[in-house]
């Protein structure tokens, strides 16, 4: 036995069908023009022309061309008209020529010249000197006289004591050159740098 339905209760009822009708409707369409493609169009209609009497005349778009005449052209070439437009020199007075107002501009001579400041700048930069040799490490203290009247004098170095005569080494790197009663030539083989030695007081 079904039960009674009320007023409120069938327009709910109404109105959900109607809305799936809608529904339904709508959703077939789409699938319809889904499957069924593009329709075609028809293509558009033929413009009749109309022929006026007479001969056609060009678009106003694209006009003619001015057709010019050279009637009044004279082609021979004058040589004094083109030597006095070449001997024509500009001596400009040094001011502002867009103003009527502005003085002349005084332009102060340089007192150098630029070019001589770069021709210093490309100059290569001088060598280095080259390192000076060391002062010989040897004290002359005496001399001796021996039999055949030649001398020996006497070196320090360090706390070695050394006897030598012109031409002898001393210490494996010092050469005796000239030896005299106030000083002594040596010569540092090392640095290939002679030296005089003075003699040392007492």
């Amino acid at each position: 036995m079904a039960l009674p339905l009320g007023t409120e209760k069938k327009g709910q009822v109404y109105l959900v069908i109607g809305l799936f009708a809608v529904i339904v409707v709508f959703g077939g369409w789409e699938i319809y023009g889904f499957f069924a493609g593009p329709t075609p169009t028809a293509p558009p209609a033929a413009v009749p022309v109309v022929q006026s009497s007479g001969a056609a005349k060009p678009s106003s778009a694209n006009p003619d061309a001015q057709k010019l005449t050279n009637a009044g052209i004279d082609p021979s070439l004058h040589f004094a008209k083109l030597a006095e437009s070449e001997s024509v020199e500009y001596s400009g007075s040094g001011r502002n020529i867009f103003s009527a107002e502005s003085a002349p501009v005084h332009i102060e001579a340089p007192a150098k010249s630029a070019r001589a400041n770069q021709a210093a700048s490309n100059l290569p930069p001088p060598k280095p000197e080259p390192p000076k040799p060391p002062a010989i490490d040897l004290k002359y203290f005496g001399y001796a006289q021996t039999k055949d009247k030649s001398l020996q004098a006497f070196f320090v170095h360090g706390e070695d004591i050394f006897v030598a005569k012109p031409g002898d080494i001393v210490d494996h790197r010092y050469r005796v050159d000239v030896i005299r009663a106030a000083s002594a030539q040596i010569t540092d083989l090392g640095y290939n740098n002679t030296q005089t030695l003075p003699l040392m007081g007492n």
